[in-house]
Formats: C-alpha cells, structure tokens, sequence
C-alpha cells in the first residue's frame, strides 16, 4: 500500500514555482491571497497539517503549538529568522522547525550597502526633488552628502551576512570594525581586514556608520538602546537590515529629530508595519519595507531549501537546517 502524501499547509503565497513543486511532491493548502493568516487561520492549520510552512508574519507561540494536532511534526520556516517561532516548546511537543539559512545572504549584504549610500548620499531626497519637477540645475553647494570611502564602519553581528557586508563595504575603502558573540578566526579577520571589538560600548563611540546584522533574540533585544545610542558621534549613521526589536526605536527618532545622530536606513522596525510615524518626517532618514531579501532568486532558493527540508523529512531523515535552541 503506498505511503499517504504529508499534508502541508502553507500560510503565505511563495513563488508560483514552489507551490507547483509543493503540489507535485505533497497533499497542499495553498493561500489564496497573499494576506497573513488570521490566529483563527493558524489554528485550523496547526489542528490539521503534517507539515506547517510558516513565514516571518506569523507568530507561533505557545498558545498556537499548545492546539497543534497530534500529527503536526514539522514546522518548515520559509526564512531564515526564527524569533517568530517558539522554537523550545515545538521542541517539547516531538515537533521539529527548519529554516532557510544562507540563501538570502548576498541579497541582504546588498540592501545594508544600498542603504549606507542612500543615507549619506541623501539620494532620497535628490529623488524627490526630481520626481516634484524642482530640480534647477546643478549647483555647488546642492544636496551635499559624504564620501563613504575612508569611514570606520561598526558591524553588530558577524556572522554570514555582518560578513558579507564587510567584503562589500571594504571595496568601498570602508574600515571594517565588528562586535559578535565570539571573535572571528585569526584567518577570517585578515581576510575582512576586519579589527574586533570586545566592547560594544567602545566600538560604537569611534564609528562612522554602524550596521546592525545579528538576529533577534532576548540578549539582543534594544542592544542598541537609548544609553549606547548615545554612545554615536552626532555625523554618525545607523542602518539595520536584521531585526526591528534590536534597536529602541523611540529612542532613535528622539536623537534623529534632536539632529544627534546623522542619519539612518531602517528596513525593519521595532513593532513590525507600525512605523513610528515621526521618523516618516525626517529627510535624513531612509525607510524600506523589509526589502533586503526581496530578489525573486533569494525567494525561489528559500522554497527550494523548505522543499527540501520538508522531502528529507517525510523520508525519515532529519531536515538538513533544523533549528534547535542552543542555535538561537
């Protein structure tokens, strides 16, 4: 008798080609609009799949997994980041979580450079004043920004993508410096020609531009909080491409306005789509809406690393990238 296809549910729309391969290979509820599922959605999905395939908008907590059916046994996570996902109770439940590691590296490490010269090149607000009709020509003194090559850039988070941004911005003639969790291998940092800062405190005081590439987790939550944020040279830039919650937003937009720090690139945000509605007014400030893996390349290799967790498992075998706690 042939083995019955895993039910896969499957809360956001993916790139036609994933769901296609997911329809081939398994028995899937596609969405049939691309809106968050709703919690009473996540509910009937969690009671009745094999496999969930979740994405950073929805929130599985406790409370969801606790009405979790008894045959649910993997959560395949379509991204990388997992905050979103109560990971330890899946765990306690037999139910297994997978992600989609390195495949948006590069697309990501991009968007943080896009976003470095965006701000300090103020090419936002060069493109207004062309998309108004008011440009009057060139002048001198018009729209001056700064020269990137030379600046001492600060790296919170070095791992693939804090690497990536380092390869990329020391072509620019930036300076690398970074803080992690552990420092990097004597080799590693003579190829990123890359200094390593024990102290967050110290490092963030001497940059020039400080990128924020480390996950979400609660030791990072608010790393940069009002005191460090007050730590930044006043021409300082900020730029955070990673997670909203690692950077005290209130406090941010206070020192922006007070015109304490220079500027910064925000693609993500401390409360998700609730933007605080005082950094929309300022011109030295450059916002996104979660953009910086938004390349269809990155998003058809995330399904096809989520087909392949998901095949690998409904072989009996464990998901080449699951995620266990001692991870986050």
């Amino acid at each position: 008798m042939p083995k019955s296809r895993l039910k896969v549910v499957v809360t956001r729309r993916l790139p036609e080609s994933v769901e296609t391969r997911l329809s081939e290979l398994f028995d899937v509820v596609l969405r049939d609009d691309d809106t968050p599922m709703t919690r009473p959605e996540l509910s009937e999905a969690v009671k009745s799949a094999d496999v969930l395939v979740p994405t950073v908008t929805d929130t599985i907590d406790n409370a969801l997994l606790s009405q979790a059916g008894d045959q649910l046994r993997l959560i395949a996570n379509y991204g990388a980041g997992v905050d979103h996902i109560d990971v330890a109770t899946a765990r306690q439940r037999g139910i297994l979580v997978s992600n989609t590691p390195g495949v948006l590296t590069d697309d990501t490490a991009d968007m943080t450079m896009a976003l470095i010269l965006a701000v300090t090149r103020r090419i936002p607000e060069g493109l207004a004043v062309m998309q108004a009709g008011e440009w009057q020509g060139w002048a001198p003194t018009a729209l001056l920004g700064g020269r990137v090559g030379g600046r001492r850039l600060g790296i919170l988070g070095m791992g693939r993508i804090g690497q990536a941004v380092a390869r990329r911005a020391a072509a620019f003639g930036m300076q690398i410096h970074y803080h992690n969790r552990r420092q990097l291998r004597p080799e590693t940092e003579q190829a990123l020609e890359a200094t390593y800062w024990a102290s967050l405190d110290q490092m963030i005081a001497r940059m020039d531009v400080i990128s924020v590439n480390c996950p979400a987790t609660p030791s990072t939550f608010h790393l940069m909080n009002a005191r460090r944020l007050k730590l930044l040279k006043p021409t300082a830039v900020v730029v955070n491409t990673s997670r909203g919650e690692v950077i005290d937003e209130n406090a941010l937009t206070r020192m922006l306005r007070a015109g304490d720090i220079a500027g910064a690139g925000l693609d993500v945000y401390e409360h998700g789509t609730t933007v605080n509605p005082r950094l929309r007014e300022l011109r030295n400030v450059v916002l996104l809406p979660h953009m910086g893996s938004a390349t269809r390349e990155g998003r058809i290799e995330m399904g096809e690393k989520v087909l392949i967790n998901i095949k690998t498992f409904d072989d009996g075998h464990r998901p080449p990238d699951q995620v266990v706690p001692s991870m986050l």
